[in-house]
């Protein structure tokens, strides 16, 4: 028996060859025309609310566009969709933000805006004195007390001014950093010509940081490098930089403890670049002739050599002598200052030589000296000359001779020397004083002493010693002499007795020293003529005998 059973198919496989097989006239390499693309396929339904609700009057389509919920969009952020109405979303700066860098701001040259917002940055009070003086030939601060935190502000705005030729920091504790920050601004900076670092205590890290860039600077002309503990090593430092080319041609480097290894530093580095106009080494340790000699040979070669301080060392004696009349060798060396130092006669011997020479000095300082009136008459005597070219000598504190002011106001008469200056110290002049009597004085307190000490009873030192003199001429021993005074109401000091008794010594007699009476009644008369001793009165004459016999006119008695 057969049954048949319904069958219902769900899928079907074909064959690969039917399946993998194209349609007929289509091309598998060609893209289908953008009307078959699906993704323009829309499922509209085909009651659409807003449709029914628009031809009700209960809904307004707006400004007519396509709403973007029936838009499907693909995936990728370059490629739109053509019915797509909106603009793509802006990259809001994320990638500049992150692949480029910051903008770059242009400041003014004049430093003001960089400065502004340098302070800015670090949290700083703009100082509104050197803002305001960025515009200005110079910058005025000393005595400030800058912070350490302001010098980079200061040195950056002042890397690119053109306005600034003067910058003044005196006293202003500069560190190690302030140090190069101002190094970096000089090794840029190409108007500033005065640099005045006085008193900022650098010492010797912050001058390596100072000079590291200086040899790059071809303006900066005048450098104040005084009182900054430079000791020797600082100035190494400064003298690697002109070996280097460094054009500054006037440094003060005093007060700096420096000593002679500092003089045979700045001679070999001028042997090497000699431009220099103007070296301060005053207020410093040097006193040895070497290196000094060393360094006036290589200034003597220097054509533009001008002025040198050496004043307030312990320099001295004949060798220190012939080394500046080396430099006075240089026609262009105009300007010297020697004062307080231990020159004597043979230095000025030499300089004098070289004054009368070929020596174009004008100004010559000797204050404070160890020299003699003459010495200072030598010194002026060379002005008298107009060869001599020397209009400024100075010798305070040095004493000097009414002979030396004659010859002062005769230079001064002269037509060179119009507008000459020449100043001294104290003045000996030659008075006739009246000789004083040792003997005179001493009498004069005696006799001082005998009108007031003794005012109950009166005594005088003329007639006590008067009467001595009457009982006896003689000279008389010097203790029974002053015994006799006590005893005669006169006592005497130890002192003013035995100054009485030397003035008017007598003979010496063996194991005793006598007074002459004499000599001392002679000069009482003589000082006080008016004081004499009552005159003695004569011896009465002897009485009468009486004569023996009757007296007349007596009649005996009865």
């Amino acid at each position: 028996m057969s049954s048949e059973v319904d069958l219902e198919v769900y899928y079907e496989k074909q064959n690969e060859k039917e399946e993998s097989a194209p349609p007929e006239g289509s091309v598998s390499s060609e893209e289908p025309p953008m009307e078959e693309w699906s993704s323009l396929i829309l499922q509209i339904p085909e009651e659409n609310i807003k449709i029914i609700n628009y031809r009700k009057g209960l809904y307004d389509p707006g400004s007519g566009e396509i709403c973007t919920n029936y838009i499907p969009m693909s995936s990728s952020s370059i490629f739109r969709h053509p019915y797509y109405n909106y603009p793509a979303i802006v990259d809001p700066g994320v990638k500049e933000a992150l692949l480029d860098p910051e903008p770059l701001i242009i400041y003014p040259e004049d430093g003001q805006d960089l400065y502004l917002s340098l302070c800015k940055e670090s949290g700083l009070t703009p100082i509104s004195s050197f803002h305001r003086q960025l515009l200005e030939n110079k910058i005025n601060l000393r005595y400030y007390g800058v912070q350490q935190k302001a010098f980079r502000a200061i040195a950056l705005s002042l890397k690119s001014n053109t306005y600034v030729n003067i910058l003044d920091l005196t006293d202003n504790w500069i560190e190690k950093d302030g140090c190069l920050h101002l190094g970096e601004m000089l090794g840029e900076n190409c108007t500033l010509t005065v640099l005045n670092l006085c008193g900022c205590r650098i010492g010797p890290e912050g001058a390596k940081r100072l000079f590291m860039y200086l040899h790059k600077n071809s303006t900066l002309c005048e450098l104040n490098l005084s009182k900054n503990q430079l000791f020797d090593e600082g100035v190494e430092y400064l003298t690697e930089i002109i070996i280097r080319g460094s054009g500054v041609r006037n440094i003060d480097l005093s007060h700096n403890s420096l000593t002679d290894a500092t003089v045979i530093n700045l001679a070999e580095a001028f042997e090497i670049n000699n431009k220099l106009t103007h070296l301060n080494l005053s207020w410093n340790l040097l006193k040895s002739a070497n290196p000094i000699f060393d360094l006036c040979c290589k200034l003597q070669e220097n054509e533009h050599f001008l002025a040198l301080d050496l004043s307030w060392n312990t320099y001295g004696g004949k060798q220190v002598a012939k080394s500046i009349s080396v430099l006075l060798k240089n026609p262009s060396f105009i300007h010297l200052n020697l004062s307080n130092n231990n020159f004597d006669s043979q230095v000025i011997n030499i300089i004098v030589r070289a004054l009368r020479g070929k020596s174009r000095l004008l100004t010559l300082d000797m204050s404070s000296n160890p020299l003699s009136s003459t010495d200072a008459y030598n010194l002026l005597e060379p002005m008298l000359k107009p060869r001599v070219k020397l209009q400024k000598l100075k010798l305070d504190n040095i004493v000097v001779t009414s002979e030396f002011l004659t010859l002062r106001e005769e230079v001064l008469q002269l037509e060179c020397r119009k507008n000459a200056e020449i100043t001294y110290g104290d003045v000996i002049r030659k008075t006739n004083h009246k000789t004083v009597d040792l003997r005179d004085t001493v009498l004069n307190r005696i006799d001082y002493l005998c009108r007031t000490k003794f005012k109950k009873d009166k005594v005088d030192i003329a007639l006590i010693v008067l009467t001595l003199y009457k009982l006896d001429p003689k000279p008389m021993d010097t203790r029974p002499f002053l015994r006799a005074l006590r005893d005669l109401g006169l006592p005497l000091e130890d002192d003013l007795a035995n100054q009485l008794t030397k003035l008017f010594a007598g003979p010496i007699r063996p194991k005793t020293t006598t007074v002459n009476l004499a000599a001392m009644v002679d000069f009482f008369k003589r000082k006080w003529p008016d004081r004499k001793l009552p005159p003695t009165p004569p011896p009465s004459p002897p009485p009468e005998p009486v004569k023996k016999g009757h007296k007349k006119g007596l009649k005996k008695k009865k």
